[in-house]
This record gives C-alpha cells, structure tokens and sequence, in this order.
C-alpha cells in the first residue's frame, strides 16, 4: 500500500513540474497568432458508383465483325422471302413474331452499310414486307385475321400471316415495335426512286392506321392488348420497362395521338423502383431488355424527360447503371451459381432448360422455360441462365466491361455456344439434372445450352454494335418526325432535340437542386444501411448459401 502511494505522489509530483515548466515557456513566448480558420469537415462518402459516368470508346475487336455479321445473316437467311415475316425463333420456326419483324426490318441496311446485302435486295425484301402488312386483313374477327384497329396480333403464321392460335393477343408493345422498324424503313430510304418512295408511303400508311387511342381502356394508360374471346388485357403498361417506346409512339401519332398526359400517368410509379442496387443508384428494371429496347431506336443521351430532369442523368446513363448493377450481381453471385463473375452475366428475357424444382447445393431451386430473368430491386428472378444477349445489348453503355464478357463467353463456351448465327440465346452452366428438357441440349461436363435463336434477343445486338460503332441507327431515326412529335410531347428537351441555334437554357433553381441532392444522399444512406443490416443478418444464420450486396 505504502509503495502504492509514493508512486502515486511521484506521478503527481512530475505532473506539477510539468505544467509549471509550460507555464514559464508561456511567459517567453511570442505574441500569440490569429487562429487558423478550422478545416472543412471531411465529405461524407456514401455508396457511388464505382467507374465512371460516361463510358470510353475502346476499340471493337473482330469477335464483334464476325457476330455482327452472322447476326445479320440469321434475319436475313429465316424470314419468309414470300411475304417477309420473320420467325420468332429458328431453327424450330413454328410461328413468325411481329417484334421479330420490326428488328429484321432495321438489320436490312445494317446489311446494305457493311456490303452484306446490296440496296435493291433490301429494298425487295422491304416492300415485300411492307405491303403483306399492309394487306393483311384486319378485323374482330377470332381467326383469319393479322390484326385490328391497326395493331398486329403477337405471333402469325408463318404462311398466311394470320393469328397463330387462340392464346395469341393482339399485342400493343409488339406492335411498338414493329412500327419502330417500320419508321425506320420510312427514314432510311430516303431515295427518289418509285419503290424507296413507296416504302415511306407505305410505312406512313401503317403507322397512322394504328389507333392507340383504342387501347386506352382505363386513360391515360394503354392497355397491354386484347382478346377477340375475352376483350381487352386487364393490364396497362406503367412504367418503368421497354414500354417506353409505346407512349412516344403514341404521343407522336398524327392521327390517333394520345395526350401527354399518358406519360405523366405512365412515369407516376418511377419512384417505386428508383433505389441503390449493388453500388448504383438507378431506375431499376430487372431483366436488362427493358434497358435496351427503347434506345435501340432512340439516343437518349443527353435527352431529359422532367423525372430524370430532376435526377440529373438520363435514360442512357441509367442503363449504363443497370448494365454495371448486373454485372456487380454476378461477381457477388449470391445464388452461388457456377460460372457467374466479372465476364460472365447477363439475366434477361430469354429461353431457359425447364419448369422444374431441383436441389442445388443443398437447396431447393426453381428453373425455368422460356421467362424473364433479371437483378434488379425488383422483378428479380435467377435460375443459373445467362443470355448473351443481355451483356452484349449493352455495349453501347458500357463497353469496358461488355467487350470482355463478350469474348470470354466466346472463348469459353464458343464450341457449343456459337455457331452460325452467333450466339444461341443462353446457356446454363449450373444445371446438369438427368431429366426431360424443354428445349436445348445438356453438354457433359458444361450444362444447359439452348438450342434455339430467338430474334428479339439477336435484333438488339445488331443494332446496338451497329450503334456502337457509328451511331447508325440512332442518326437514321433522328430524322423522323413521329419520334421527335412523340419524344417532345412526352417532356423531353436538350440534347438532339434542341434547335442548332439555339441553346438549353432551362432555369435551375438552386435550393431545389440542393434538396434533391440531400434526397438522393438520404437514399443511398438508408439503402447502404439496410444492406450492412441485411448482410449481418444472413452471416448470423448458420449455413447460409445466400450473399448480399456489400454495403
């Protein structure tokens, strides 16, 4: 105890002359100085994304000539040269899609650019299959009918054209975009010979038949389609997905417009899928076809409805985010599928081995047929199947990372993956079962492979290497009308759309930018916690095969 004391006493005593030796020092010091301004508060870093908003230019290498050019080929070499309806799938070809139409009637001078087709074998193949459109008969009637009030039918024969079978609706975003090919026909070929001028005559005649305002059973909202059993799709098409292009066609109809009301209603539910996924802040939509449809046909850089006004970005940056969230997924692989990583992604709609429930790594798993597959904050499904078509659609918003996936896909599963009209629509390589498949093959040792090409999943990867390289779809669809009518009238402003004279200039008021900014920070803030939150709690489950998306 005495020791105890004494070294207290000495700590005590040291501290003493401590402080009386700084006081001295004090007493010799010069004058103090004015105080240094106190340094800024470091920024508060919260979830951003990763690489850079705006994406490079790296060069193309020429894996991308060659898939381009079997790509090409795959429209070219299935449409039905008769009367120019093209399959929905090949090689088993039962019914023709009038999507797959709209995207073979824009691979044509994809063909006539790079010298696969000459212009006049385009321009037959064209009229041919303009003027079937034309007359194909239009009716209420159940069957012998490819369409009404000028909308087409999902799936038509082959042959005649008409609606396939009973469970086949008359479709209002299938219809968008086969009009989409359809006005770019009308802008392309632009030349005074009679039957370049009779293609836009026709495309015209087609377009403006098409009665939008029909489908507006509950407006402002468009109906998904009809019934001639059952009348009209209890569903409308409200945002946000490929539907996009469905209300600029309607906003820019000269004849059945609708009014600028259906996009307001439309863009209404943006806040329910806007969010952080993955490191991005974005408008989500799961499988990645509802981010490249649209912008197949239109630039959307540097163009802003009021909703991504008041974001700050537009639609072409928020699907290089959806693009780069996918990618994330997949590295995080949280399913714990085989192959998933930083070159392998890409969940869309696309074709899958089988409706079944299987045990996978010790766990119960749901596959799928033909369905949409997607990552996102909603409309999320994942059964192991990748699309190439997913990845490679997005070149044009992100070409870091497409570029490598597309080769590694290409190197890796090419022999059974890749032949002569490119890719096969997806592959699996996490499922193996022994039992009866839907479609596609099982490779020993490499899982499910389609066996199937399906043509909306090939027409977007033409069209958006084509975009990629020069732009050429998007500069040939900038001169229509319609499209500029129906993007102006849905709010959209800058960019292409503003006059060569005359500047953007849209006020900006800076307490309301500053409380957007707050907002979204508050987002990500609260996104980030859930997700550490949400993490933790998986680590304390014992067992657990599922991963979160790190904080």
């Amino acid at each position: 105890m005495e020791q105890a004391l004494s070294v207290r006493h000495r700590q005590a005593g040291f501290l003493a002359l401590a402080a009386l030796l700084l006081a001295l020092a004090g007493c010799r010091r010069e004058p103090p100085q004015p105080p240094e301004p106190p340094k800024p508060k470091p920024d508060v870093i919260l979830i951003e994304p990763v690489l850079p908003e705006r994406p490079p230019r790296p060069e193309l290498p020429p894996l991308f000539r060659d898939i381009e050019k079997r790509t090409f080929q795959f429209f070219w070499d299935t449409t039905n040269e008769q009367n120019g309806l093209t399959p929905d799938r090949y090689p088993s070809r039962p019914f023709a899609s009038v999507a797959a139409i709209g995207f073979a009637l824009t691979a044509y001078p994809i063909g006539i650019e790079n010298g696969w087709v000459s212009r006049t074998q385009a321009v037959d193949r064209t009229l041919t299959t303009l003027r079937f459109l034309r007359d194909a008969p239009q009716g209420p009637q159940r069957t012998g009918r490819a369409g009404h009030k000028g909308f087409f039918y999902h799936f038509l024969d082959m042959q005649n054209g008409h609606r396939y079978d009973s469970w086949v609706e008359l479709s209002s975003v299938d219809t968008a975009i086969l009009m989409m090919g359809v006005l770019f026909a009308q802008a392309y070929y632009e030349g005074d010979d009679p039957r370049e001028q009779e293609i836009r005559r026709i495309a015209d005649q087609l377009y403006r038949r098409v009665d939008w305002k029909w489908l507006q059973v509950r407006p402002p909202l468009i109906s998904m389609g009809w019934f001639p059993e059952s009348g009209f799709i209890q569903h409308d098409w409200m945002g946000y997905n490929e539907a996009m292009l469905l209300y600029i066609l309607a906003l820019g109809s000269p004849t059945h417009p609708v009014e600028p009301e259906a996009w307001t209603v439309w863009a209404r539910t943006y806040n329910n899928d806007w969010g952080v996924y993955y490191g991005q802040e974005y408008l989500s939509f799961g499988p990645l076809f509802g981010h490249q449809y649209s912008h197949v046909w239109i630039d959307f850089r540097d163009i802003q409805d009021q909703y991504m006004r008041e974001r700050g970005i537009d639609y072409f940056l928020n699907s290089r985010r959806a693009a780069l969230a996918q990618r994330e997924y997949a590295i995080a692989n949280p399913m714990k599928w085989k192959d998933y990583g930083e070159n392998v992604w890409g969940l869309t709609a696309s074709d899958g081995p089988q409706n079944t429930r299987q045990i996978y790594r010790g766990e119960e798993r749901e596959f799928r047929h033909y369905s949409s597959r997607g990552a996102g904050l909603r409309e999320n499904f994942d059964d192991g199947t990748i699309a190439p078509t997913a990845a490679i659609s997005s070149i044009v918003f992100a070409p870091e990372v497409v570029i490598p996936a597309t080769e590694e896909m290409h190197r890796r599963y090419g022999e059974y993956l890749y032949s002569s009209y490119g890719f096969l629509d997806s592959f699996n390589p996490s499922f193996d079962f022994d039992i009866p498949l839907k479609t596609g093959r099982l490779v020993p040792g490499k899982g499910w492979v389609a066996s199937d090409y399906i043509a909306i999943d090939q027409g977007p990867i033409l069209a958006m290497i084509a975009n990629y390289r020069n732009e050429f779809v998007w500069s040939v669809m900038k001169k229509s009308p319609y499209i500029r009518r129906g993007l102006e009238r849905a709010g959209f402003r800058g960019g292409w759309l503003s006059p060569e004279d005359e500047a953007e200039d849209v006020p900006v008021n800076p307490n309301a930018a500053l409380a957007r900014e707050l907002g979204m920070a508050e987002s990500r803030a609260a996104a980030a916690e859930a997700q550490l939150k949400e993490q933790q709690r998986q680590e304390r489950q014992p067992g657990s095969e599922r991963a979160q998306p790190p904080p």
